[in-house]
């Protein structure tokens, strides 16, 4: 198979007939770009009464996403579901209608996934740690054990554990793959992350090899966030495992972004180091510690909401703290585009199909003498002081050729004022 090269095909047999013709572009992990368009917590919607409620705003993500790939023509992309998948829950008609929903994107585009609650909880998972008491263990999966999602995809890599049942072991747990200029890494947050884990030990394995020459930018995702401010306390313990056990590893790594999902909301976090924030801006040379982003908000909608209750209409449910640095409530997608010198994080809602959100964060490898004003900061110390001794001379000297221009004029000049994205 040839990189970045499209190919046609058809599935089907003689005997039972054929599917309609479909395409896609292979993936060049050569190339000098990459984009992606990830999400979590899709779910599946039926427009019938079922036995619960099915959200309709999944179909509005796949829409615009089939949107944003057909805009591509022969760029490849790649699709990221990061847990939640159907949301079947032991109902195995509802993963036929979750293939036929995202049917659209899916037979064109890599569909990349990996393990949330709702595939794998349940009384009998194998892993439960002291702290986790109140984690794992409960129902979520409707007893689907993990073997739906194990049978129905295929990852890349091997991993794989026992349910502690008859059932076939369950499978893409935790792999990677690179695209283009990105190295994207999937863990599983409901199995064994802990230090000396076989999770653990492929994460750090696979972080320690890495080709930063060919792949600048590494993008880390997993279900439940390892930073939120809008989760259920429940999931304290959980967050501070992760924090504890994987967070030195992004840091030293150079993780650029980790995205979660679990909780159906948009919320983007500085880049984060135990729980300080290194960075404050929407546009930076990466700092060598992750920006945090919560992605579950591409379709399933019961979640505790941001707004003020009743009893305190003052005060959010969840107050937003400083190192949070957008919260969205919109459902919609992320969309990812990375060269050599940048990526690009977008949030994009389904009510208007546009962005609502966006973050930069420029490769440590990328030449500080060319870039924009906004990276200044990343500049040496001296360079940083003849770049503002250069700029006030320039001030002063167009400030002087600004003043005999206007002395020799007669009619004021006129200025449109600059309007920013909201007005």
């Amino acid at each position: 198979m040839r990189p970045g090269s499209r190919y046609f095909y058809k599935v089907g047999n003689d005997l039972g007939g054929w599917s309609e013709t479909y395409s896609f572009i292979s993936r060049d992990t050569e190339a000098n770009e990459t984009i992606a368009f990830l999400f979590g917590d899709l779910g599946t919607y039926v427009p019938y009464n079922t036995y619960f409620r099915t959200p309709q705003e999944s179909l509005s993500t796949v829409k615009w996403i089939l949107r944003d790939l057909q805009a591509l023509n022969d760029k490849p992309a790649v699709i990221s579901h990061i847990g939640d998948i159907s949301y079947a829950k032991g109902y195995a008609w509802l993963w036929d209608h979750f293939f036929e929903q995202i049917e659209p994107i899916a037979a064109n585009t890599p569909y990349h996934v990996c393990i949330g609650n709702h595939e794998y909880d349940w009384p009998s998972q194998p892993w439960k740690p002291s702290w986790a008491e109140n984690i794992y263990g409960g129902n979520d999966a409707g007893g689907e054990c993990g073997v739906p999602y194990s049978i129905k995809f295929k990852m890349p890599g091997n991993s794989s554990l026992p349910t502690s049942t008859i059932a076939p072991d369950t499978r893409n747990l935790y792999y990677s793959s690179d695209a283009g200029v990105v190295h994207f890494v999937y863990m599983s947050t409901e199995t064994d992350f802990t230090h000396g884990s076989d999770q653990y030990n492929f994460i750090k394995a696979d972080l320690e090899r890495l080709n930063r020459s060919r792949t600048p930018f590494v993008v880390f995702q997993g279900h439940r966030p390892m930073y939120t401010s809008s989760n259920e306390s429940k999931d304290t313990a959980h967050r501070e495992q992760m924090i504890q056990h994987l967070e030195p590893l992004f840091v030293k790594h150079g993780v650029t972004l980790a995205l979660w999902g679990h909780v159906h909301r948009y919320e983007r976090f500085c880049p984060m180091k135990n729980y300080q924030c290194l960075n404050t801006s929407s546009s930076f040379v990466d700092p060598g510690a992750p920006v945090h982003v919560v992605i579950g908000m591409a379709g399933q909608d019961y979640q505790a909401s941001w707004e003020p209750r009743p009893d305190h209409p003052e005060v959010p449910i969840f107050p937003q703290p400083q190192r949070s640095m957008y919260r969205g409530a919109e459902f919609g997608y992320a969309k990812l585009v990375a060269t050599r010198e940048k990526l690009t994080l977008t949030y994009i809602g389904n009510h208007d199909g546009q962005v609502h959100d966006m973050v930069e964060i420029f490769s440590p490898q990328f030449d500080t003498d060319s870039a924009p004003d906004k990276l200044v900061g990343a500049m040496p110390k001296k360079m940083r002081y003849l770049g503002i001794a250069s700029s006030v001379m320039l001030a002063m000297l167009l400030g002087f050729m600004a003043g005999f221009a206007v002395r020799r004029k007669t009619d004021p000049a006129r200025w449109s004022p600059v309007q920013d994205e909201e007005s």
